[in-house]
Protein backbone atom coordinates (compact mmCIF):
# COMPACT_ATOMS: atom_id res chain seq x y z
CA UNK A 1 0.00 0.00 0.00
CA UNK A 2 1.75 3.73 -0.93
CA UNK A 3 2.52 5.23 2.25
CA UNK A 4 3.46 8.64 2.78
CA UNK A 5 6.59 9.16 0.27
CA UNK A 6 4.62 7.89 -2.29
CA UNK A 7 2.28 9.60 -2.26
CA UNK A 8 4.29 12.49 -1.59
CA UNK A 9 6.32 11.59 -4.80
CA UNK A 10 2.86 11.32 -6.53
CA UNK A 11 1.74 15.30 -4.77
CA UNK A 12 5.43 16.55 -6.07
CA UNK A 13 5.06 14.96 -10.18
CA UNK A 14 1.94 15.89 -10.42
CA UNK A 15 1.72 19.00 -9.96
CA UNK A 16 4.46 19.41 -12.16
CA UNK A 17 2.26 17.70 -14.86
CA UNK A 18 -1.07 19.11 -14.44
CA UNK A 19 -1.00 22.07 -11.88
CA UNK A 20 -3.36 24.74 -13.82
CA UNK A 21 -4.16 22.34 -16.75
CA UNK A 22 -7.79 21.83 -17.64
CA UNK A 23 -9.41 18.54 -17.35
CA UNK A 24 -10.78 17.84 -20.65
CA UNK A 25 -13.03 14.43 -20.42
CA UNK A 26 -13.15 11.43 -17.70
CA UNK A 27 -14.01 8.20 -18.38
CA UNK A 28 -15.26 5.54 -15.36
CA UNK A 29 -14.65 1.81 -15.99
CA UNK A 30 -15.33 1.09 -11.87
CA UNK A 31 -18.75 2.96 -10.93
CA UNK A 32 -18.22 1.88 -7.07
CA UNK A 33 -14.65 4.04 -7.67
CA UNK A 34 -15.81 6.94 -7.60
CA UNK A 35 -19.23 8.69 -5.11
CA UNK A 36 -21.00 9.89 -8.13
CA UNK A 37 -22.59 8.04 -11.57
CA UNK A 38 -20.54 8.07 -13.85
CA UNK A 39 -22.38 10.83 -16.07
CA UNK A 40 -22.68 13.36 -13.11
CA UNK A 41 -18.17 12.62 -12.65
CA UNK A 42 -18.05 14.01 -16.09
CA UNK A 43 -19.87 16.83 -16.64
CA UNK A 44 -19.04 18.15 -13.22
CA UNK A 45 -15.28 17.78 -14.36
CA UNK A 46 -14.73 18.34 -18.01
CA UNK A 47 -13.96 22.03 -18.00
CA UNK A 48 -12.43 22.60 -14.50
CA UNK A 49 -8.83 23.21 -14.14
CA UNK A 50 -6.87 21.46 -11.51
CA UNK A 51 -5.37 24.42 -8.92
CA UNK A 52 -3.00 21.82 -7.34
CA UNK A 53 -2.64 19.04 -5.80
CA UNK A 54 -2.17 18.60 -1.61
CA UNK A 55 -1.32 15.30 0.78
CA UNK A 56 -2.47 14.39 3.67
CA UNK A 57 -1.27 10.79 5.39
CA UNK A 58 -1.96 8.39 2.72
CA UNK A 59 -4.50 10.80 0.65
CA UNK A 60 -4.22 13.22 -2.11
CA UNK A 61 -6.58 16.34 -2.72
CA UNK A 62 -7.02 17.68 -5.91
CA UNK A 63 -8.17 21.50 -5.64
CA UNK A 64 -10.40 22.46 -8.55
CA UNK A 65 -11.20 25.96 -9.56
CA UNK A 66 -15.11 25.79 -8.95
CA UNK A 67 -14.20 24.76 -5.16
CA UNK A 68 -14.77 21.36 -5.46
CA UNK A 69 -12.22 18.41 -4.74
CA UNK A 70 -11.15 15.16 -5.99
CA UNK A 71 -10.29 12.95 -2.35
CA UNK A 72 -8.02 9.89 -3.72
CA UNK A 73 -7.21 6.96 -1.28
CA UNK A 74 -5.49 4.22 -3.22
CA UNK A 75 -5.58 1.83 -0.58
CA UNK A 76 -3.89 -1.67 -1.62
CA UNK A 77 -3.00 -2.13 -4.66
CA UNK A 78 -3.49 0.63 -6.37
CA UNK A 79 -1.28 3.80 -8.48
CA UNK A 80 -1.41 6.15 -11.13
CA UNK A 81 -0.17 6.56 -14.56
CA UNK A 82 -0.03 9.93 -16.52
CA UNK A 83 0.83 10.02 -20.05
CA UNK A 84 -0.64 8.46 -23.52
CA UNK A 85 -2.64 5.39 -23.76
CA UNK A 86 0.23 3.72 -25.71
CA UNK A 87 2.40 4.20 -22.98
CA UNK A 88 0.10 3.08 -20.36
CA UNK A 89 0.93 -0.11 -18.09
CA UNK A 90 -1.18 -2.64 -19.56
CA UNK A 91 -3.72 -2.95 -16.43
CA UNK A 92 -7.30 -1.69 -16.79
CA UNK A 93 -7.75 2.06 -15.63
CA UNK A 94 -10.44 2.07 -13.21
CA UNK A 95 -11.23 6.04 -13.66
CA UNK A 96 -9.16 8.41 -16.27
CA UNK A 97 -9.21 12.23 -16.08
CA UNK A 98 -8.22 13.53 -19.59
CA UNK A 99 -6.03 16.62 -20.31
CA UNK A 100 -4.77 17.83 -23.45
CA UNK A 101 -0.80 16.93 -23.02
CA UNK A 102 -1.91 13.55 -21.29
CA UNK A 103 -4.22 11.24 -19.11
CA UNK A 104 -4.25 10.29 -15.64
CA UNK A 105 -5.17 7.00 -15.09
CA UNK A 106 -6.27 5.61 -11.61
CA UNK A 107 -5.72 1.50 -11.67
CA UNK A 108 -5.96 -0.89 -9.17
CA UNK A 109 -8.25 0.59 -7.54
CA UNK A 110 -10.40 -2.35 -6.39
CA UNK A 111 -10.24 -1.26 -2.70
CA UNK A 112 -9.50 2.75 -2.84
CA UNK A 113 -11.88 5.17 -4.29
CA UNK A 114 -11.84 8.85 -6.06
CA UNK A 115 -14.62 10.49 -4.75
CA UNK A 116 -16.06 14.28 -5.56
CA UNK A 117 -16.52 16.32 -2.91
CA UNK A 118 -17.16 19.76 -1.35
CA UNK A 119 -14.57 21.72 1.23
CA UNK A 120 -16.66 20.92 3.62
CA UNK A 121 -17.09 17.01 2.97
CA UNK A 122 -13.29 16.28 2.65
CA UNK A 123 -12.80 17.98 6.05
CA UNK A 124 -15.50 15.59 7.10
CA UNK A 125 -13.94 12.47 5.20
CA UNK A 126 -10.53 13.24 6.93
CA UNK A 127 -11.41 14.81 10.19
CA UNK A 128 -10.08 11.48 12.04
CA UNK A 129 -6.54 11.74 10.44
CA UNK A 130 -3.89 12.04 13.24
CA UNK A 131 -1.34 14.81 12.74
CA UNK A 132 1.43 14.17 10.07
CA UNK A 133 4.34 13.47 10.54
CA UNK A 134 5.87 16.87 9.08
CA UNK A 135 3.38 19.27 11.29
CA UNK A 136 6.18 21.42 12.64
CA UNK A 137 4.11 22.19 15.99
CA UNK A 138 4.40 17.91 16.06
CA UNK A 139 7.41 18.04 18.64
CA UNK A 140 8.78 15.21 20.59
CA UNK A 141 6.91 15.80 23.51
CA UNK A 142 3.84 15.94 21.52
CA UNK A 143 4.97 13.09 19.26
CA UNK A 144 5.14 10.79 22.73
CA UNK A 145 1.75 12.02 23.69
CA UNK A 146 -0.23 11.01 21.10
CA UNK A 147 0.81 7.37 22.11
CA UNK A 148 -0.46 8.08 26.22
CA UNK A 149 -3.88 6.03 25.80
CA UNK A 150 -2.17 3.01 23.96
CA UNK A 151 -1.51 0.08 25.18
CA UNK A 152 -0.55 -2.09 22.56
CA UNK A 153 2.30 -2.73 20.33
CA UNK A 154 4.28 0.03 18.91
CA UNK A 155 4.02 -1.18 15.43
CA UNK A 156 0.07 -1.79 15.65
CA UNK A 157 -0.14 2.12 17.01
CA UNK A 158 2.45 4.04 14.68
CA UNK A 159 -0.04 2.38 11.73
CA UNK A 160 -2.86 3.54 12.89
CA UNK A 161 -3.90 6.70 10.78
CA UNK A 162 -5.70 7.98 13.82
CA UNK A 163 -2.70 8.26 15.82
CA UNK A 164 -0.25 9.46 13.21
CA UNK A 165 -1.37 10.00 9.40
CA UNK A 166 0.61 8.11 6.47
CA UNK A 167 2.77 5.68 7.81
CA UNK A 168 2.33 2.20 7.12
CA UNK A 169 4.37 -1.21 7.30
CA UNK A 170 6.94 -0.69 5.76
CA UNK A 171 7.74 2.30 7.23
CA UNK A 172 6.68 1.37 10.81
CA UNK A 173 9.56 -1.08 10.64
CA UNK A 174 12.21 1.28 8.85
CA UNK A 175 11.38 3.77 11.56
CA UNK A 176 11.63 0.90 14.61
CA UNK A 177 14.95 -0.07 13.60
CA UNK A 178 16.47 3.17 12.94
CA UNK A 179 15.24 3.94 16.46
CA UNK A 180 16.82 0.17 17.93
CA UNK A 181 13.63 -0.51 18.93
CA UNK A 182 11.42 -3.64 18.33
CA UNK A 183 8.25 -3.03 16.48
CA UNK A 184 6.60 -4.84 18.82
CA UNK A 185 7.38 -3.05 22.01
CA UNK A 186 4.85 -2.44 24.35
CA UNK A 187 3.38 1.16 24.80
CA UNK A 188 3.53 1.48 28.19
CA UNK A 189 7.03 0.84 28.46
CA UNK A 190 8.87 2.84 26.19
CA UNK A 191 10.64 5.92 27.77
CA UNK A 192 11.57 9.52 27.05
CA UNK A 193 14.51 8.80 25.26
CA UNK A 194 12.68 6.11 23.42
CA UNK A 195 10.29 8.44 22.04
CA UNK A 196 12.89 10.67 20.99
CA UNK A 197 14.97 7.96 18.92
CA UNK A 198 11.12 7.48 17.51
CA UNK A 199 10.40 11.06 16.69
CA UNK A 200 14.06 11.86 14.92
CA UNK A 201 14.14 8.55 13.14
CA UNK A 202 10.65 9.04 11.72
CA UNK A 203 11.74 12.55 10.14
CA UNK A 204 15.04 10.82 9.08
CA UNK A 205 13.22 7.59 7.50
CA UNK A 206 10.10 9.57 5.97
CA UNK A 207 13.06 12.43 4.52
CA UNK A 208 15.07 9.71 2.85
CA UNK A 209 12.52 7.77 1.36
CA UNK A 210 10.89 11.33 -0.40
CA UNK A 211 14.39 12.61 -1.53
CA UNK A 212 14.47 8.54 -3.40
CA UNK A 213 11.05 8.60 -4.78
CA UNK A 214 9.16 5.93 -2.13
CA UNK A 215 9.55 2.51 -2.57
CA UNK A 216 7.04 1.87 -5.42
CA UNK A 217 7.93 -0.01 -8.18
CA UNK A 218 5.12 1.88 -11.41
CA UNK A 219 7.21 5.09 -12.52
CA UNK A 220 3.97 7.99 -12.77
CA UNK A 221 5.30 8.61 -16.11
CA UNK A 222 7.64 7.53 -19.34
CA UNK A 223 10.17 9.09 -17.93
CA UNK A 224 10.17 9.19 -14.17
CA UNK A 225 13.14 8.01 -12.60
CA UNK A 226 12.63 8.99 -9.18
CA UNK A 227 9.97 7.11 -7.88
CA UNK A 228 11.08 3.72 -6.66
CA UNK A 229 14.34 4.64 -5.51
CA UNK A 230 13.48 3.54 -1.62
CA UNK A 231 13.40 -0.46 -2.35
CA UNK A 232 17.03 -0.76 -2.83
CA UNK A 233 17.68 0.96 0.37
CA UNK A 234 15.35 -1.12 2.69
CA UNK A 235 17.37 -2.01 6.16
CA UNK A 236 14.91 -4.48 7.50
CA UNK A 237 11.37 -4.71 5.37
CA UNK A 238 10.93 -7.65 3.29
CA UNK A 239 14.70 -8.70 4.74
CA UNK A 240 14.19 -11.96 6.56
CA UNK A 241 17.36 -14.17 6.62
CA UNK A 242 19.59 -11.54 5.16
CA UNK A 243 22.67 -9.31 7.14
CA UNK A 244 21.72 -6.62 9.06
CA UNK A 245 24.01 -3.99 7.83
CA UNK A 246 24.28 -2.47 10.90
CA UNK A 247 25.68 -5.38 13.56
CA UNK A 248 25.96 -8.37 11.69
CA UNK A 249 22.80 -10.24 12.09
CA UNK A 250 20.36 -12.19 10.50
CA UNK A 251 16.96 -9.76 10.26
CA UNK A 252 13.94 -11.82 11.01
CA UNK A 253 9.95 -11.69 10.03
CA UNK A 254 7.68 -11.74 13.39
CA UNK A 255 3.74 -11.40 13.32
CA UNK A 256 2.85 -8.06 15.42
CA UNK A 257 -1.49 -7.60 15.88
CA UNK A 258 -1.83 -9.89 12.89
CA UNK A 259 0.95 -7.93 10.69
CA UNK A 260 4.07 -8.80 9.28
CA UNK A 261 6.83 -7.17 10.72
CA UNK A 262 10.69 -6.95 10.10
CA UNK A 263 13.91 -6.53 12.63
CA UNK A 264 17.11 -7.09 13.96
CA UNK A 265 17.02 -8.91 17.07
CA UNK A 266 20.42 -8.23 17.40
CA UNK A 267 19.91 -3.98 17.49
CA UNK A 268 16.11 -4.01 18.26
CA UNK A 269 16.58 -5.72 21.82
CA UNK A 270 13.87 -7.28 23.88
Amino acid sequence: MPELPEMETYRKLLNEQIAGTVITGTEVTREKSINVSPEAFNEQLTGRTVWYVERRGKHLIFHLDNGKRLELHLMLGGFLFFGREEDKPDRTAQVTLRFDKGNLYFMGLRLGHLHLLSVKEVEGALSKLGPDPFDKRLTSEKFAALFDKKRGSLKASLVDQHVIAGIGNCYADEIAYTASIRPDAKIPLLRDEDWERLHRSMHSVLKEAISRGGYMDQPLTATDVLTGGYESVFQVYERAGETCGRCGGTIEQIEVASRKAYLCPGCQKE
